[in-house]
């Protein structure tokens, strides 16, 4: 069966939704609009990745076992590839994940592929900064970015 399920979790931030397969995990996101017939029961085949995001909100995972499906082109995969590299805690600018595909040029592709990450918070994306230091922009809100960043790094939320 390679049909996608959906799943969605009550997090400090919202309702996040799981969309995947016994396969792995296509997409990670939050909900704009709350809805109470939303809240159903978790497919057996997002229980695990499920059980990790409610994980790292209680902040108890700092690493994700979960599988990707996702899909991009190679250049995206390149930099979601890197993104992961971010550890827990830590922050990265995209001119540094630039240097790291070995593209110091592509500063503002890798902001693009950045973006276009599918799996919010599995693939930190959430931990990318300016060069600046300044938070930038975030596709589930900034006041969402800024909360994960000082749970990561022990600072009250």
């Amino acid at each position: 069966m390679n049909q996608l399920e959906t799943a969605y979790i009550d997090t400090p931030l919202g309702t996040l939704r799981i969309v995947g397969n016994e396969k792995g995990v296509a997409f990670i996101d939050f909900v704009k609009e709350e809805n109470d017939e939303i809240h159903e029961i978790v497919p057996s085949s997002l229980k695990d990745a499920a059980k990790e995001l409610v994980e790292y909100f209680n902040g108890t995972r700092k690493e994700f076992s979960i599988r990707s499906i996702a899909k991009g082109t190679h250049f995206q995969e390149s930099v979601w590839k890197e993104l992961v590299k971010v550890k827990y805690g830590e922050t990265a600018s995209y001119a540094e994940i630039a240097n790291r595909i070995g593209n110091p040029k592509a500063v503002r592709a890798v902001a693009n592929a950045n973006a276009r990450n599918p799996l919010s918070i599995i693939v930190p994306c959430h931990r990318i900064i300016g060069s600046n230091g300044k938070l930038t922009g975030y596709a589930g809100g900034l006041w969402r970015k800024e909360w994960m960043l000082k749970r990561e790094q022990g600072r009250e939320v």
